[in-house]
């Protein structure tokens, strides 16, 4: 095209009738999306909301943007029309009338006053601080909408979405806090006797901490999508009301530890009272055991027999006094620590007698070794034996007198082995005779 104008080449009608028709479809465009925001309900929530922080900053410019997107879009608005009413002047636009239409669609020809920009502190085309209003073309001018909207939209949905999350779970959560805060009551679980008890109001008060910040300030729980540039792009910030939840979590399964003990306190203390009884008539077993061995095993030390578990009975009466009174919180600590300490007593006990009776479990060996070779001997015919049997009566006389030295007697049992074996080595060949008599030895 020859003709050119301040605007460079003059547009024809085909040309006009484009742009036209693009605008249009752009200004229905924007204008939908300036009407869903004005109607979002994080918007709304937020025109409503007393806000501080972070929030309160940027609602505060955002609302300045949304002012100035409703300028720009009036302004865009009204110079669409003018453009529409010019071509609709006649069918063939003459050339005067195409000159006006390029300056408006193509031109700086949309004029904005600096005001309105200056309070969403937006940037100006040719900014002065002296200037009144400002001049756009229709390009320029969608694009300024496009970036206010995106940034006005972002902040409405981030602040919508975490309105939308937290404060809906931390309410359940705070439910969930109350009913465990009375189960807690009634096992006896309170702040100040319990640390469970303590946990609990230190929950409640963060929880209601929490979500007083959530409403006032959403933005402050607002985590931006990494490399995002969708307007929203982020997730609610869940930090505090996770650690919470599972806080409060942890306290349940100690409330419901109390409330297992409550049902069957009765049953551990009965089991409690068997195994200190058991291992009390342990310990009175190797008491006597102990004199029984003094006083028939010589030359030997008996280790002391410790006496019964006076503390462990007291705390077992405990139990029972914090049951008779339903202070379950106090008796579950209790009946743990009682049931592990109650079985090392019964073990102790156990090993106490098995180390005081060793002595007479040595002498009932012995005794068993001696009268199995006098058996065997007297089956191979060597029962008359006189210094067999001298020995043997030896041996026996050492193991059942009393006291009893183990030591020399174990020797006095040797030697009769000993003289049993070379008796019955000189037997196992016959003078003359080339082959084995007897092949039994003394462990046969």
């Amino acid at each position: 095209m020859g003709d050119t104008g301040p605007t460079g080449p003059v547009m024809d009608r085909d040309e006009v009738d484009r742009a036209l028709a693009r605008l249009g479809a752009e200004h229905e465009a924007i204008e939908t999306s300036l009407l869903a925001l004005q109607d979002h309900a994080g918007r709304r929530l937020l025109e409503g909301a007393e806000l501080t922080g972070v929030t309160a900053e940027r609602w505060s410019a955002a609302e300045a943007s949304i002012t100035l997107l409703w300028t720009y879009f009036d302004a865009y608005t009204g110079a669409l029309r003018t453009a529409r009413e010019i071509r609709s002047r006649r069918r063939w636009s003459s050339r005067e009338d195409l000159v006006e239409l390029t300056e408006l669609l193509r031109g700086e020809a949309v004029t904005v006053a600096s005001g309105a920009a200056a309070t969403a502190n937006a940037p100006t085309l040719h900014g002065g601080p002296g200037r009144l209003s400002e001049r756009y073309s229709l390009v320029t001018l969608v694009d300024r909408m496009n970036q206010l909207y995106a940034t006005s939209l972002d902040m409405v949905v981030a602040a919508d979405a975490v309105w939308s999350a937290l404060p809906a779970r931390i309410d359940l959560l705070a439910a969930e806090l109350q009913r465990t805060r009375k189960l807690a009551h009634s096992v006896g679980v309170r702040p100040g006797e319990h640390p469970a008890g303590d946990d609990l109001e230190r929950i409640t008060r963060t929880l209601t901490r929490l979500r007083e910040q959530v409403i006032s300030d959403p933005l402050a729980f607002w985590t931006p999508a990494q490399g995002s540039s969708a307007p929203g792009g982020g997730r609610p910030d869940t930090t505090v009301y996770d650690r919470e939840a599972r806080a409060l979590e942890e306290v349940r399964r100690e409330i419901d530890a109390v409330l297992a003990v409550r049902q069957d306190a009765e049953q551990r203390i009965v089991r409690l009272r068997d195994v200190l009884s058991r291992a009390d008539r342990t310990l009175a077993e190797a008491r006597t055991a102990r004199g029984e061995v003094l006083a028939k095993i010589a030359a030997t030390e008996v280790p002391v027999v410790g006496g019964p578990p006076i503390v462990l009975q007291e705390q077992l009466a405990a139990a029972a006094e914090y049951r008779r009174h339903a202070q379950w919180h106090r008796l579950s600590p209790l009946l743990e620590s009682l049931e592990e300490k109650a079985e090392d007593e019964l073990l102790r006990a156990r090993e106490s007698l098995t180390a005081v009776t060793a002595p007479l479990a040595v002498r009932a060996e012995l005794r068993g070794r001696l009268d199995a070779y006098k058996a065997k001997m007297a089956r191979l015919g060597h029962a008359e034996d006189p210094e067999l049997a001298e020995k043997y009566e030896k041996a026996r006389r050492m193991l059942w007198s009393a006291p009893c030295d183990l030591r020399v007697a174990e020797q006095a049992v040797l030697r009769y082995q000993h003289a049993a074996a070379e008796l019955l080595g000189t037997a196992r060949r016959v003078p003359g005779q080339g082959g084995p008599v007897d092949r039994t030895g003394p462990g046969a």
